[in-house]
């Protein structure tokens, strides 16, 4: 089963567009929403929700890149449920991200004209530039909230190499925001 057949079957407004997502994608999303909730009902919450949302997207959009727009989704509604759950209790995990781009990633007077989108366009072009491996651990870390530990396993490097890659990709990632005017 192919992406191009599971959009489809959203654009035909069939119910099995969503069976066919959980069938090809439901344990990668539901690895992703237990990374960021650490709780096996939320997370099964999450991905559920993540269904739901995709069904009210799809049509009018077509993702090119149906994964990423899934985990996307996912990733937003499991942080969406960890504000909620949490409310003023913070998962140790995710402010440690949100501490680590913190430097990279726009303050509140950034002027209007520079909207999220922008902002995640600016960022996209950035990673096209960087190499293979720099972008696979960066978007791993970042958008998929895995462990460095989980990074360096699963891509069969040192937590060092992955901590410096990161490190330097920041950095990185900050002179291009500069560069781009993007106030940090």
């Amino acid at each position: 089963m192919n992406d191009a057949a599971i959009l489809d079957a959203y654009f035909c407004r069939d119910e099995k567009a969503i069976t066919m997502t959980k069938e090809v994608y439901g344990s990668r999303l539901m690895a992703l929403a237990l990374r960021i909730l650490q709780d096996r009902q939320d997370a099964e919450e999450a991905e559920s929700d993540t269904y739901f949302k995709t069904w009210q997207t799809i049509p009018p959009q077509r993702p090119q890149y149906f994964f990423a727009f899934l985990a996307k989704i996912c990733r937003n509604v499991s942080l969406h449920r960890l504000e909620w759950k949490n409310a003023q209790k913070r998962n140790a995990e995710i402010v440690q991200l949100s501490n680590e781009l913190e430097a990279c990633i726009a303050d509140e007077t950034t002027p209007r004209a520079w909207e999220a989108k922008q902002i995640g366009q600016t960022i996209s072009a950035f990673l096209k530039v960087q190499s293979k491996e720099n972008r696979v651990i960066f978007i791993r870390r970042y958008v998929l909230a895995e462990s460095v530990e989980d990074v360096a396993r699963s891509m069969g490097l040192s937590e060092s190499k992955v901590k410096s890659s990161l490190f330097r990709t920041r950095n990185k990632l900050r002179a291009w925001l500069a560069k781009e005017e993007i106030a940090i």
